[in-house]
């Protein structure tokens, strides 16, 4: 699987154990994490235990994480990526976070613009998933705005609502 991929701003490149101390200025920060599937971090070996879970993950080719840039400061800014793959049926689950100085800014619909882009051109996916907390508004804007369809609540609770994108 590819390694790295570019955006007019962006370049997401394979997560890395190198990327774990500015991974953990992210994740360590509750509004990012409070729509995400994991508590807030406070060590950097949370991190870097994230990011070999992960780089197993890619191996086995069950997923793919990739940390985002930000091509004009060469700082890390996020992350984002495949959280399954289900290749029998050309199906797959894309996440992303941003460090909350840099939401509003684009980056969330560029760097999903390139998943999408890779997912169904090298992938040969058929459909994306993509599960969002119902508060989280401006994740469920980003998703509609690159014509993800909402399917409904993926959980009893109905708080995690289910969007898809079918390659036409």
């Amino acid at each position: 699987m590819i390694e790295c991929i570019n955006t007019e701003r962006l370049q997401l490149r394979k997560m890395v154990k190198a990327d774990a101390k500015h991974l953990l200025a992210i994740w360590s920060d509750p509004d990012v994490t409070k729509y995400m599937n994991i508590t807030y971090f406070t060590h950097e070996d949370q991190a870097l235990e994230m990011i070999e879970l992960l780089e197993q993950l890619a191996d086995q080719q069950k997923a793919l994480r990739f940390t985002i840039f930000e091509k004009a400061s060469n700082h890390i800014i996020g992350s984002c990526g495949f959280n399954m793959f289900d290749f029998d049926h050309a199906i797959t689950e894309i996440g992303y976070d941003l460090a909350k100085v840099h939401w509003g800014k684009g980056y969330a619909t560029e760097a999903i613009t390139a998943l999408i882009d890779y997912a169904f051109t090298n992938l040969a996916m058929n459909t994306i998933v993509a599960k969002v907390e119902a508060a989280n508004i401006n994740s469920i804007k980003v998703l509609k705005k690159l014509n993800f369809i909402y399917q409904g609540y993926d959980d009893t609770d109905n708080t995690l609502q289910l969007f898809t994108l079918t390659n036409s």
